[in-house]
């Protein structure tokens, strides 16, 4: 079911209903909460859900364990890595077998050796990658003592299974969200009206930023090479704001809607294409998952605590992982290898920690220093944009040299719903960037005028209504 679907629309308020005027109890609105993720879930293909049970149920089962063998720490040790392999070997299957047959064929094939396995056809279960993370989150904190295991089967299938963040996050840590379903929860109004502007804000990334750009973006790459510099430039400035505005958008409605029955999710990005270096990007960037990379195989691996050469071999790792996670293409892996290159001079010169407050803070323009520094940035990361966009690390390459070796000084065609869409996005974030999202009205001023602020909500779903572009799938449901 998507969140910019008609169907959402029917299901989002019935729910809300039912959650909170018919199943009260905490008990019971922990169980409907895994009834509508599993309807919510299943609309895909029911197929799905069997998956999903089974990692909620193993993951269950093994912090049980884990606790039952308390003075035991190798049998502890045992359960923690069987899960751990357990739950990435069906990841594996799913989303990297066929790259990896390939690979390997090909490989074998230089020696003269011809393989002939069996290719899987099978269908990529949404969201795969995240309920894993999450669920994996769950088993290693219960090993490293720093969440004790639960024994509520009912929470524990509503926290891996919480149908906001289901298919493409926030990837929820067990120690922030499970325990908030323990807790009894009381409607708040403000988080709830707080909550339906994120989701208001989110619907706008989507279907008006996102949408409109991917109908440019999509025909310039497939067929970039009868396109001039200009217009291949233009496609990948526009799939840079599609990618952003499909994922946080995503993001901010996930967000939302989880404010709506009484729960709090971690926040996925920061306004990060105002960032000053690529370090600060990365702060920025879907930070669910950069911070769980962090955690369970930066610092595990001796982070920058070991000196300067194992924090760059650590640093390298993460990014190849951050990019191989997003997909079985060599153009992910490239893409992860090509932001290792960017961050290493920051990380040799101990620099990449500089900048960890707003840009421009409590001012309305950036300083010229400031400017210069977002451009380049944002200029970089369009880069690895392409390469993350392409087929295949060839066609990455020779989209970048064509946008030199054919460049003209001509103004391309242009498509206005998109840039429009830009240009609102890019201002209403610059305004709102020390703000927790996009739509963060805090009351004053000229906000606290319920005329104005309801002029903003008429304006937006104004724009929703009449210029989103087609209905597509979030982007990131396919990692």
């Amino acid at each position: 079911m998507l969140f910019n679907s008609f169907e959402f629309l029917i299901f989002l308020p019935s729910v809300f209903l039912l959650y909170w005027f018919v199943f009260k109890p905490l008990k019971w609105q922990n169980l409907f909460i895994v009834i509508v993720s599993y309807i919510f879930y299943g609309w895909w293909d029911w197929r799905f859900l069997i998956l999903i049970a089974f990692t909620s149920a193993y993951s269950f089962y093994s912090g049980l364990f884990i606790e039952k063998y308390l003075a035991n720490r190798k049998k502890q040790k045992w359960i923690c890595a069987s899960s751990i392999i357990i739950n990435l070997l069906i990841l594996g299957v799913f989303k990297y077998y066929n790259f990896f047959k390939e690979n390997v064929e090909r490989l074998f094939s230089i020696f003269g050796i011809q393989l002939d396995w069996v290719t899987l056809d099978i269908l990529l279960p949404v969201g795969i990658s995240f309920y894993t993370f999450q669920a994996l989150s769950y088993t290693i904190d219960v090993y490293k003592n720093k969440l004790k295991p639960t024994h509520d089967i009912v929470a524990f299938f509503a926290f891996i299974s919480f149908f906001p963040q289901l298919v493409a996050g926030p990837i929820e840590r067990a120690t922030n969200l499970l325990p908030q379903f323990y807790k009894s929860r009381q409607f708040d109004y403000a988080k709830a009206v707080d909550g339906l502007r994120q989701i208001l804000w989110g619907l706008f990334k989507k279907m008006v930023v996102a949408d409109n750009c991917a109908l440019y973006a999509n025909r310039v790459f497939a067929d970039y090479t009868a396109a001039d510099g200009p217009t291949l430039l233009l496609g990948a400035l526009f799939f840079t704001f599609q990618i952003y505005g499909d994922f946080s958008g995503y993001s901010d409605i996930a967000i939302g809607t989880a404010r709506l029955f009484g729960f709090s999710l971690m926040r996925n990005f920061n306004f990060p294409y105002f960032s000053r270096d690529i370090a600060e990007f990365w702060r920025r960037w879907h930070i669910s998952l950069t911070t769980w990379f962090r955690d369970y195989i930066y610092i595990p691996l001796g982070g920058s605590r070991e000196g300067k050469w194992k924090s760059i071999r650590n640093t390298f790792i993460i990014f190849l992982v951050s990019g191989f996670w997003h997909g079985a293409n060599w153009t992910f892996i490239t893409w992860g290898l090509f932001h290792a290159v960017l961050f290493l001079p920051l990380l040799l010169r101990g620099r990449n920690r500089k900048y960890l407050n707003v840009v421009a803070q409590g001012k309305y323009l950036p300083s010229l220093k400031e400017l210069i520094q977002m451009t380049v940035t944002f200029l970089l990361v369009v880069i690895g944009w392409i390469i993350f966009r392409a087929e295949t690390v060839t066609d990455a390459w020779n989209y970048i040299y064509q946008i030199f070796a054919h460049w003209q000084w001509v103004l391309p065609e242009i498509h206005k719903k998109a840039a429009l869409s830009i240009v609102i996005l890019l201002f209403v974030e610059w305004i709102q960037r020390e703000k927790q999202h996009g739509l963060q009205l805090d009351g004053s001023g000229l906000l606290k005028f319920r005329l104005v602020r309801w002029g903003i909500y008429i304006i937006l779903i104004t724009l929703i209504i009449q210029i989103s572009g087609m209905q597509a799938d979030f982007i990131y449901f396919q990692f």
